[in-house]
């Protein structure tokens, strides 16, 4: 069986994006109206400067009490997050994402152009099984080396 790219996998081919001076509460009603669970945020000049997800909104901004109509999403949004390249297979992505216990990764071309987010809900049980057999892999490794 053919292992599909994170690019192949992206079920949303659209940018769900706000600008770093949108409030949280702009941000929300876009990922509520997309029916996701992030959305990118992207400067004028169309550069990835972070993410702002669901979890980032129960740490960030709910758990602090803060605001979400006057909060900016430059505040509380990811930094530089972690991103992926379109070819990029589906269990590698997934891989990464536990490594860093992350639920969504950018995808960007070599070229810089942001073209959707990998989300796990994009993969398939048998590439989130050939993820988790690559972190028991990479650990057994690395206990070895150790």
């Amino acid at each position: 069986m053919l292992e599909r790219t994170v690019f192949e996998s992206i079920s949303h081919r659209h940018l769900v994006s706000v600008a770093p001076s949108a409030s949280v509460l702009e941000a929300v009603w876009l990922m509520t109206a997309d029916n996701g669970g992030s959305v990118l945020v992207i400067d004028k000049g169309g550069v990835l400067k972070g993410i702002l997800t669901e979890h980032d909104l129960l740490t960030r901004v709910l758990a602090k009490g803060l605001d979400p109509k006057t909060t900016k999403v430059a505040v509380v949004m990811t930094q530089n997050p972690h991103t992926v390249e379109p070819e990029v297979k589906v269990a590698e992505a997934v891989l990464t994402m536990m490594e860093h216990g992350i639920g969504y990764l950018p995808v960007v071309s070599h070229a810089g152009k942001i073209l959707g987010t990998f989300s796990v809900r994009d993969a398939l049980p048998r590439e989130i099984g050939d993820a988790a057999s690559l972190a028991e892999f990479n650990e057994q490794v690395n206990d070895a080396l150790a």
